[in-house]
């Protein structure tokens, strides 16, 4: 069977423009040559959808407008043909030329059979707050001081007890309820370092490259100890293994129960707190003692905690004769993104009636309230799945706190 080079070489050579096109979508002499040879191609609606872009960004292109009409002269996408210039670069030349400018753009995706290491710095910090200044969430706070806060002030009676200062933490429950902050105020309380690792730091594309990020994520917390790591959606960092088919996700979940586990080295005054709106997709073997053996239910702010919030996303807009116990009233399970997106709402249309009118005026209760009654909350989606797991998924009882509070306000 005879093959023409000549369309071989087409083939390799549009596959390296869309490859280049990629990596610079700005270039849109390159965008245009690419799309000229789809055109000669015969591949018309690809050559119109890449002159529709260099159009987006360059309306006036009469090579791209010629192109999309149809009366752009096709370049051979086979090599020069008799009558052309002779200089015309052939498909081969521009290769090489392609080869050499996208050296550098285009990343190799492995390298030697391993990836680079990795340039995250996690560079810890302090943590600032402490939980007196999370308002209200008392009982929340008690679990607090029971797991971690007792054991640490009390350093005789740890020895006593024989009580361990390892181990996680995990915080859980609906979306926008203060998890960040409160691991935020432990660490302040602790008097320790904070590492806030959110899932982009852990998971890479490369092979075996997540797993050397999260060990690089306990080093820098050994180098800083007593030092809180806090591993934010930790359901997808430690997904259920039994759950996903890619290898790679179960290698990470693995070096993070050899890390929690301190196999390799010695993990006292390291404090691992983790946070999942979905604590039902957090691999068991992470809820073994030792590890995530003590959770946490962080629940929808309760009164005085969203009178704090309140006053906190008031605090430095012009406001009259707000009367916050009325709101809370009114904003009864809602999240703390709730709260603030009804502060945001209620500015927002001070905002512009003071446009409308030229005359800029104060933040009233009747702007609040109206934004009360259009901002609903946004945890509903969030209870019905909860709603189901503490009743049909909780035989060891781990989800009791969350069945009780359930049941308290007639979702269960």
């Amino acid at each position: 069977m005879l093959v023409d080079n000549r369309v071989v070489q087409s083939d390799e050579l549009r596959a390296s423009l869309r490859a280049a096109v990629e990596a610079a979508p700005d270039d849109l002499a390159l965008r245009l040559h690419l799309a000229q040879l789809l055109a000669a191609a015969g591949q018309r609606e690809e050559a119109v959808r890449e002159a529709a872009q260099v159009l987006v960004r360059d309306p006036q292109n009469e090579t791209a407008l010629r192109l999309v009409a149809g009366d752009e002269p096709k370049p051979s996408a086979e090599g020069p043909a008799e009558g052309e210039a002779a200089d015309e670069e052939t498909p081969d030349e521009v290769l090489r030329r392609l080869d050499a400018e996208f050296a550098g753009v285009v990343p190799p995706m492995f390298a030697d059979g391993a990836a680079e290491p990795s340039e995250i710095p996690y560079d810890t910090e302090p943590a600032g707050v402490r939980l007196a200044d999370v308002g209200g969430m008392d009982e929340v706070k008690a679990r607090l001081e029971a797991a971690f806060l007792a054991p640490l002030r009390n350093p005789q009676l740890r020895e006593l007890y024989g009580k361990s200062l390892q181990g996680g933490l995990l915080l859980y429950g609906p979306p926008g309820c203060g998890k960040t902050f409160i691991a935020r105020a432990l660490a302040g309380e602790l008097d320790a370092s904070f590492l806030l690792v959110s899932l982009a730091d852990v998971l890479d594309m490369y092979v075996g490259q997540s797993e050397r990020n999260l060990r690089e994520v306990f080093e820098a917390a050994r180098r800083n100890r007593p030092c809180v790591i806090f591993l934010d959606e930790i359901d997808a960092i430690g997904q259920k293994r039994s759950q996903t088919r890619n290898s790679g996700n179960r290698g990470t979940v693995n070096q993070l129960l050899s890390e929690m586990d301190g196999l390799a080295d010695n993990n006292e005054g390291v404090f691992v707190l983790g946070a999942t709106n979905h604590p039902w997709d957090v691999d068991v073997a992470l809820r073994r003692p030792g590890r995530f053996d003590r959770t946490v239910l962080v629940l929808p702010p309760d009164a005085p905690a969203r009178d704090a919030i309140l006053r906190y996303h008031l605090r430095d807009r012009p406001i009259a004769n707000i009367d916050t116990r009325k709101l809370v009233e009114k904003t009864d399970g809602y999240s703390g993104a709730d709260l603030a997106h009804v502060c945001e709402t209620a500015a927002e249309q001070a905002l512009l009636d003071s446009a409308r009118s030229g005359t800029a005026r104060m933040i009233e209760m009747r702007d609040l309230e109206a934004a009360v009654a259009e901002v609903q909350p946004s945890i509903g989606p969030w209870l019905q799945t909860a709603k189901n797991v503490a009743q049909f998924a909780n035989q060891d009882g781990s989800y009791d706190e969350l069945l009780a509070y359930l049941r308290k306000r007639r979702l269960a």
